[in-house]
């Protein structure tokens, strides 16, 4: 998840609707490791079961959050934070993205635990208040899904300012500044490619070996990891949550 974040949030705002209400009610960048820690926290209550002592007052948070985020963009199109569509899309790009992380990391699975695994993110929509028919009942209806919805996006001066945003390092500790460079790369890599040209982002055959060559190194020293090391982020997150 936290591989594909920056993958996620840059399709987030491709959707009009989330662009406008992140462009006129967002100030991640002021503190982006609280709005990591907050996002994070939502998904582990959302989905592990030892966090669910938290979950009331996490989603009560992440409703009020979204309660003013509302109103119209450039256009005068209408947008809002519960827009079951918009909530819709935020989820299924966390799938997507997560996705994505995942074959690169473990590979193919079998089918019957591919569609296992889909089922299970539909809980991060319906976290969100999402009806739970709304979620694509499996990985070929959300393919369809996916494809309806990449030919709907916008790729704004708002969205490019977003993305802008993210990779400046602002409110960032030098060594994760350090890091930046590395994260846009895996994060232009994981992108589609008319999302990526629309940000004006280059990619050429230099940078997919690149890319490659990364994921043919950290695949395997992530797959041998120590169990609790791979799971060192939900502890984390477990920890806030109790405090």
């Amino acid at each position: 998840m936290l591989a594909g974040a920056g993958a996620a949030i840059l399709l987030q705002v491709a959707d009009h609707r989330v662009g406008a209400g992140v462009a006129a009610h967002s100030r991640f960048t002021e503190d982006p490791i609280a709005r990591l820690r907050h996002t994070l926290q939502y998904i582990c209550v959302a989905v592990l079961p030892e966090a669910q002592f938290a979950r009331r007052k996490v989603l009560g948070h992440v409703h009020r959050a979204h309660a003013p985020v509302r109103g119209l963009d450039a256009q005068g199109r209408a947008y809002s934070a519960f827009d079951p569509d918009a909530q819709l899309w935020v989820a299924a790009t966390l799938y997507w993205a997560g996705e994505q992380v995942r074959h690169r990391v473990w590979g193919t699975l079998p089918a019957d635990q591919a569609e296992r695994m889909y089922r299970e993110y539909a809980s991060l929509a319906t976290s969100l208040g999402v009806a739970e028919e709304r979620w694509p009942a499996d990985r070929t209806a959300f393919d369809a899904y996916w494809d309806l919805q990449m030919a709907g996006l916008e790729i704004t001066p708002e969205v490019r300012a977003v993305a802008a945003d993210l990779f400046s390092g602002q409110g960032l500790s030098p060594p994760l500044r350090a890091a930046l460079p590395l994260a846009r790369l895996l994060t232009a890599g994981l992108l589609p490619a008319p999302v990526r040209t629309g940000l004006g982002w280059g990619w050429t055959g230099r940078d997919s070996r690149r890319e490659a060559r990364i994921w043919a190194v950290a695949a395997p020293v992530y797959r041998r990891l120590p169990e609790a090391l791979q799971a060192s982020v939900a502890r984390w997150i477990l920890r806030t949550l109790r405090r």
